[in-house]
């Protein structure tokens, strides 16, 4: 008999923990993105840890900027940034306030609201590429920097809010390299996701952008 999933909201206390033990344990929760057409929910698969000033694949290493300004609040809210002029992607800051460090949100199945997502995500092939991979996770839920900010543990009404879901037992999850992170950074075997699960994306390694000549 499956269990059903927990829709108890996740307390502020367990984002504030090393990063490090909050993204495996953030595998199985629920993800709720409550729109004017209705929820979606989603259930994570795949998480990626930056761990701030100790981490040079973080956008905290250098310090505080107007970019990553969410990364050094309260632990349990969204930080939401652009990439590659075209994406959004979407992390949940964890730790104590003040030093930066969050979770990127890679990929899960949609387990509430997938005829939504597939109106925000025509091109995918089938409900399992849904939110497979950062930004279609993003596109998927209509995540953009107008939820930078966003107190994911808040009382009450709330565009993003996390629930308990039913936590992955550690035989389940594996670890290992970051996806396209180069350098320094890319070293830290810190993606954590949920073995043989269909919703996980590809490993891809990092390749160096060609300059134009």
């Amino acid at each position: 008999m499956i269990a059903t999933p927990d829709r108890t909201p996740l307390p502020r206390k367990f984002f504030d923990r090393p990063v490090l033990e909050v993204a495996p344990d953030l595998l199985g929760r629920i993800l709720v993105r409550s729109t004017p057409d209705g929820p979606i929910a989603l259930r994570l698969t795949e998480v990626e840890a930056y761990d701030g000033p100790n981490d040079p694949g973080s956008h905290a290493y250098r310090g505080r900027t107007a970019r990553n300004d969410v990364m050094f609040g309260a632990p349990g809210h969204v930080y939401v940034y652009f990439t590659y002029g075209m994406w959004f992607c979407m992390n949940l800051v964890c730790g104590p306030e003040g030093r930066a460090s969050a979770v990127l949100l890679r990929a899960g199945e949609i387990i509430e609201g997938a005829e939504l997502a597939r109106t925000r995500r025509l091109a995918a092939r089938s409900d399992k590429e849904l939110a497979k991979g950062p930004a279609r996770l993003a596109t998927a839920l209509d995540v953009d920097r107008a939820l930078n900010g966003t107190d994911a543990c808040a009382a009450g009404d709330t565009p993003l809010r996390i629930l308990t879901g039913t936590s992955v037992p550690s035989d389940q999850v594996r670890n290992g390299p970051r996806t396209g992170v180069s350098g320094d950074g890319g070293v830290h075997p810190w993606r954590y996701w949920v073995a043989n699960d269909p919703t996980v994306s590809p490993y891809r390694a990092h390749v160096p952008r060609r300059r134009r000549s």
